[in-house]
């Protein structure tokens, strides 16, 4: 979990090791793209520094007819177009280059992600292909490969390096979630105002209270997906990201939360209790608890 502290944010190391009850998302087959489901172990120690000089076909060039949701961009011009045409949907970019194993093993995934997740866009940069992509690269200060940037509104929003399959699609679903059954709530009003819409219809709201750049955060946010569409019927499910402006933050000091993610449960206009942690099983169980099922 990630600690505010006066308002500065002290976040453990993302290893499932050090991190018990993190969620790992191959647990959720049965919500996830079937690639998901596949045995991955990334080797990271295996990243490429360096960028070759010679000019080479993307990553799975061989089947450019089934990459079309992938968009290959050759220059900065090329690259500031594509984000300035996504405009407000997720854009995710993965540099590569053709002699990092790494790239190699992992753009297969952003493949089958991309088919799945038609509001978001994908681009594909690969560093050694020319001056001009070494010229991008040095721009947005990528030195080591394969590398994503996440992009909205043409503004960088998060990073990652050597990561494998689960969390490049906890991330596409953390920071690109436009259209789920979980609401978006971005200030301490907007709170207020689903609060008092469900005074009179007696459901739960489950309100996930996180950080942008929160490890724990983005690991169960898939578990949050999947409970917002099986328990509709009762329960509402809505997130807040602390740090999105000073209203977020504000609310977060008014409900003492010091570590995210922290899950409030509001019932009849009134904070009935909070769940602080990652675990999916430990949240089911409290969401049940709320809904005055017995769990033992």
């Amino acid at each position: 979990m990630a600690t505010i502290t006066n308002n500065f944010i002290f976040k453990p190391p993302l290893s499932c090791s050090t991190h018990p009850k993190l969620l790992p998302l191959h647990s959720l087959r049965s919500s996830l793209p079937f690639f998901l489901t596949k045995n991955y172990s990334p080797r990271i120690g295996l990243r490429a520094s360096n960028f070759i000089t010679k000019a080479t076909a993307a990553p799975g060039a061989k089947k450019a007819q089934r990459d079309e949701r992938v968009q290959r961009v050759h220059s900065i011009e090329e690259f500031d177009t594509a984000l300035q045409a996504a405009k407000d949907k997720l854009v995710v970019v993965e540099y590569a280059t053709s002699d990092s194993s790494e790239s190699s093993e992992i753009y297969p995934f952003l493949v089958e992600l991309s088919r799945t997740c038609n509001d978001v866009e994908f681009l594909l940069v690969m560093g050694d292909e020319s001056d001009k992509t070494r010229e991008l690269c040095k721009r947005e200060k990528v030195d080591k490969v394969p590398h994503f940037t996440f992009y909205k509104s043409m503004e960088k929003i998060h990073e990652e390096e050597a990561i494998g399959p689960d969390m490049l699609v906890g991330d596409v679903l953390y920071y690109g979630d436009n259209h789920s059954a979980v609401l978006q709530l971005h200030s301490k009003e907007d709170v207020e105002k689903l609060i008092e819409e469900h005074k009179v219809d007696n459901k739960l709201i489950v309100l996930d209270v996180g950080l942008k750049h929160c490890g724990p955060c983005v690991k169960v946010y898939p578990t949050v997906i999947k409970l917002s569409r099986t328990m509709s019927d009762t329960v509402v499910f809505a997130r807040m990201n602390g740090d999105e402006n000073d209203s977020c933050m504000q609310f977060l000091r008014d409900m003492e939360v010091v570590q995210v993610p922290t899950f409030l449960f509001i019932r009849d206009g009134q904070i009935k209790g909070r769940y602080v942690g990652s675990g999916k099983g430990e949240l089911i169980g409290e969401i049940l608890r709320y809904q005055g099922v017995c769990v033992t």
